[in-house]
């Protein structure tokens, strides 16, 4: 049908493959190379025993040709940032990665580096670990970062282990046992204050959309271990008293820690040290243009002032001015230890690096700049489609993302947020449906970041409006949706049955033999 320029609708199909997975391809003796026999002067080697395995791996067995065709099947059935127009991300933050920072990662000179290799082989690596350690203080004001988180939970992970090694330090453990968060801060916040001990006391917002700050006043105490927040916050409203937060907190003598996963409409803009934060974390993998964790490796960096440097995990990238050279540095008196192997995540630190110097510093601020101006945009347009709405600070422009509600459109037409969300899936895009727990009634989040044309964002918004369309004009082909993509209902009882699902082949088998595989029925002869 080719593409409707009026509508900006393109005619779009999922390609659906019935693949199975590898291991089950796979075919005893096929090959896809022959690997050569051991050398006589090398069979009797020096490997121990003990390392030594008593049986081949299980792998499947497969020639080229069939395990190109498995990977490429399963590549077609799915959607990703280089594909399609992936605003619906919500929070998770997906922006263009240039591809030649890819191939930077992809060099053999980085990708075959060993992270044990000795420190005098890896001085160009350790150095630009070294230079977006400094580039992350400047942007943020933080004192030293470290890289070794692989995600932004694992970040707020560490954070509140610095937390706890902090109060421990104090002589306060059994003083300062609770974490204040808010309800549209990140979920992690609350999570890892839990996971530390700590318990949780979370302030929800006030009519005008941003955290209560009177609740706040009533919530800090002499109990008060510390602040967990994002600002803007997942709905996309900027808390301008954000200082007095974190004045008030101070004044009850805890910390601060500013969730900023994704630093897009503010980056080069305002910083966490002049809000009066103590530690950020960065989400290299959003903000800083690396594929989001989910497609590809990611890495959470953490920055703390000055006298809190000492509780970061080792080892960290410091500079021997006296020696001119790098080097990986274990004396942090108090550290909380190692939170992950090595010194961070290095395609991520690489990507990242690369973006910052090629955007510079000016660069960095437009492109903060640019993101919010396609987010109001988009805030505008989807405001005037029929049945949406965007709860709190009504008639206020947003920051880099809003979180919006279909709750007008559920009530008049039966449709849901998620079979709208099914539905997007047959013009090849998506949105996020939110966090959990759904405070906003049929929720859904957009965020477009600066990466996006106005022509695609006029795409993407023609599609929504043709589905909300859809939903007064045709609401039963909304709720069977998808029909033109790879799945089609998705049966959540299912995910949430841990004896039904398997993340390993090993488990799958363990379980298809101990509980899916059909036992054969006693049949009783009748006397």
């Amino acid at each position: 049908m080719g593409m409707n320029t009026r509508a900006k609708i393109r005619d779009f199909h999922q390609a659906r493959w019935d693949e199975p997975i590898i291991y089950e391809l796979s075919r005893r003796g096929e090959r896809g190379i022959l690997v050569p026999d051991f050398e006589e002067s090398i069979q009797d080697s020096c490997i121990p025993q003990e390392m030594r395995r008593s049986e081949a791996p299980n792998l499947p067995e497969m020639a080229q040709m069939r395990v190109l065709k498995h990977f490429l099947r399963l590549s077609q059935e799915n959607l990703g940032a280089d594909l399609n127009i992936d605003i619906g991300q919500g929070t998770c933050t997906m922006k263009y990665s240039p591809k030649i920072n890819d191939q930077l990662t992809a060099d053999p000179k980085v990708a075959e580096l060993h992270p044990r290799q000795d420190e005098s082989t890896v001085q160009g690596l350790l150095k630009m670990v070294h230079e977006t350690d400094l580039f992350l203080r400047e942007i943020s004001g933080m004192d030293r970062f470290t890289f070794h988180p692989g995600g932004g939970s694992h970040a707020l992970f560490t954070i509140a282990s610095i937390i706890r090694k902090w109060i421990d330090n104090k002589g306060e453990s059994g003083k300062r046992d609770e974490i204040i968060t808010t309800i549209f801060s990140h979920p992690s916040n609350a999570a890892v204050g839990k996971l530390k001990g700590f318990k949780v006391i979370t302030i929800y917002p006030g009519e005008d959309g941003r955290p209560d700050i009177e609740a706040l006043k009533a919530a800090v105490s002499e109990r008060t271990a510390a602040l967990l927040i994002t600002n803007p916050e997942d709905i996309g409203i900027y808390n301008s008293l954000i200082k007095e937060f974190t004045d008030i907190v101070h004044e009850a003598g805890g910390l601060c820690s500013y969730d900023q996963a994704n630093l897009n409409g503010i980056m080069g803009i305002t910083r966490a040290r002049e809000a009066g934060f103590d530690l950020c974390f960065f989400n290299l993998h959003k903000t800083f243009s690396s594929p989001h964790g989910c497609g590809g490796p990611g890495s959470g960096v953490v920055g703390v002032r000055e006298e809190l440097a000492k509780f970061l995990p080792v080892p960290l990238v410091s500079y021997d001015e006296v020696r001119n050279s790098y080097f990986l540095d274990y004396d942090v008196p108090c550290t909380i230890g190692k939170v992950k192997d090595f010194y961070g995540v290095i395609p991520a630190i690489l990507r990242a690096y690369a973006w910052i110097r090629s955007l510079g510093a000016d660069g960095i601020v437009e492109a903060a700049k640019v993101a919010v101006l396609n987010n109001n945009y988009v805030f505008r347009r989807i405001l005037g489609i029929k049945g949406a709405s965007a709860p709190y600070a009504e008639g206020e422009l947003r920051m880099e993302q809003v979180r919006y509600s279909w709750e007008r459109l559920t009530k008049e037409t039966g449709v849901t947020t998620e079979d709208i969300q099914r539905r997007m899936f047959d013009f090849g895009v998506h949105y996020w449906t939110s966090h959990e727990p759904w405070i906003i009634p049929e929720p859904f989040t957009i965020e477009p970041t600066e990466s996006y044309s106005k022509d695609e964002l006029d795409e993407y918004l023609a599609i929504l409006e043709h589905v909300a369309g859809e939903a007064y004009s045709d609401p039963e082909k909304v709720k069977a949706a998808p029909h033109r993509s790879t799945i089609h209902q998705v049966d959540h009882d299912y995910m949430d049955d841990p004896s039904r699902w398997a993340i390993t082949w090993r488990s799958y088998r363990k379980k298809y033999d101990g509980y899916f595989k059909p036992k054969k029925r006693e049949v009783k002869q009748e006397e």
